[in-house]
């Protein structure tokens, strides 16, 4: 879950990460008040999960709460690369002297934590990173020692911050990675990290993303920081079935058990739509170990309630839970749908009792169904019905 800039700045404050002060306003009217209250020259921001608000128009300075009510005017309502603005953060402004960059997050590539730093931020990290990599440190981060002081020092270090700065940016490193830490996320990470005309080093803009997995059980406190307004339909009725459910923007939607053979359906279908007119994965569904009828019906009414899905890819390998019982499944989860379950289907199943499992589709003999053999074969076939 990424959170949006003010939930960040609410965050690293608990921490002890120097921020400025900040306040969530969703009217012009409260915008001003909140101007008056903060007093001096203050920054309107949208808030918005997507960057580039700045060239936007999405972030204004004022200097008096008149102009920051006709600022909120301007900025609530816009779009930004296709997010609406419905709330703004009213933040102290600051006189900046310096801006850097700094992150932490999870190196999945290396099994590790990763940090990245530059004394060159405000700019985008990754135009930074193609354009000049020499600028921006690298630093592996060991999970099970973190960054402890000696560890932000070197971060400091090799990202080439002035002997006279180290201490003071170590000191916010190591508050970071408590946030990164503390909170169980996969990314925090600051930019700008400015050095303030007076000497001071503050967080002035925060990137927060927390990881689902430890939310429901570390975490139960993070649900309030969810914005459901905001989330896609479809992803919030799957969560709700507690299907692992990501939408894409193809046409053939994708049903399967586990997390590895669903990524790989997704390959062979993207391979297989180039022979069909490009047709592309419309999601990621992942059933798990159960492929009861309940949870079948879940998925496919989940799936099928996409306007962009023109067929369906039920790929399936029997282990724990046997073909058969998947097959069952797909026939008491287009019982359960009925007139619902309009769009083909086509099923590839393959494993621990595979015979019996093809056999009852086969008997079911349903219109919508099309038995494939082989993974490929299923590919291309959904392809080849979406297209059509």
């Amino acid at each position: 879950m990424d959170l949006y800039e003010y939930q960040a700045r609410d965050v690293f404050e608990k921490y002890g990460v120097p921020v400025l002060a900040g306040i969530v306003a969703d009217t012009p009217e409260e915008v001003r008040a909140a101007a008056e209250k903060i007093g001096g020259v203050v920054v309107v921001k949208a808030q918005v999960k997507t960057g580039g608000r700045g060239k936007a128009g999405g972030v204004k300075v004022a200097k008096t709460p008149d102009e920051a009510y006709e600022a909120a005017k301007a900025i609530l309502g816009l779009d930004i690369k296709g997010h609406v603005v419905k709330r703004v953060m009213v933040a102290q402004g600051a006189r900046i002297a310096e801006e850097y960059y700094f992150s932490v997050l999870l190196d999945r590539a290396n099994r590790s934590y990763l940090s990245l730093c530059s004394v060159e931020g405000g700019m985008e990290i990754e135009e930074l990173a193609v354009e000049r990599p020499e600028a921006l440190a690298r630093v592996e981060v060991n999970p099970l020692t973190g960054i402890d002081k000696a560890k932000a020092v070197e971060i400091a270090r090799a990202a080439k911050f002035p002997e006279d700065l180290v201490e003071k940016v170590s000191d916010v490193f190591v508050k970071l990675y408590d946030v990164y830490k503390g909170e169980d996320a996969t990314l925090v990470e600051v930019n700008p990290l400015v050095r303030t005309e007076e000497g001071d080093i503050i967080a002035l803009d925060g990137k927060v993303t927390l990881d689902d997995n430890a939310s429901e059980i570390r975490h139960p406190e993070h649900e309030a920081l969810e914005d459901k307004d905001a989330a896609d339909p479809l992803e919030a009725k799957a969560k709700a079935s507690g299907l692992n459910y990501v939408k894409l923007d193809g046409e053939v939607g994708i049903i399967g058990n586990g997390a590895g053979l669903v990524m790989s359906t997704l390959d062979v279908v993207a391979y297989a739509g180039e022979d069909h007119n490009g047709v592309k994965p419309a999601n990621f569904l992942d059933i798990g170990g159960g492929a009861s009828a309940e949870v079948m019906a879940a998925g496919l009414d989940v799936i099928l309630g996409d306007p962009q899905v023109k067929s369906v890819f039920v790929n399936v390998f029997g282990g724990i839970t046997a073909c058969d019982a998947v097959a069952n499944g797909i026939k008491g989860a287009l019982e359960t749908l009925g007139a619902t379950a309009s769009k083909p289907l086509v099923v590839r199943l393959d494993g621990n009792r595979v015979d019996e499992g093809r056999a009852i589709l086969a008997e079911y003999a349903h219109p919508l169904v099309t038995l494939a053999a082989t993974m490929d074969e299923g590919a291309d076939k959904a392809a080849e019905l979406a297209n059509a």
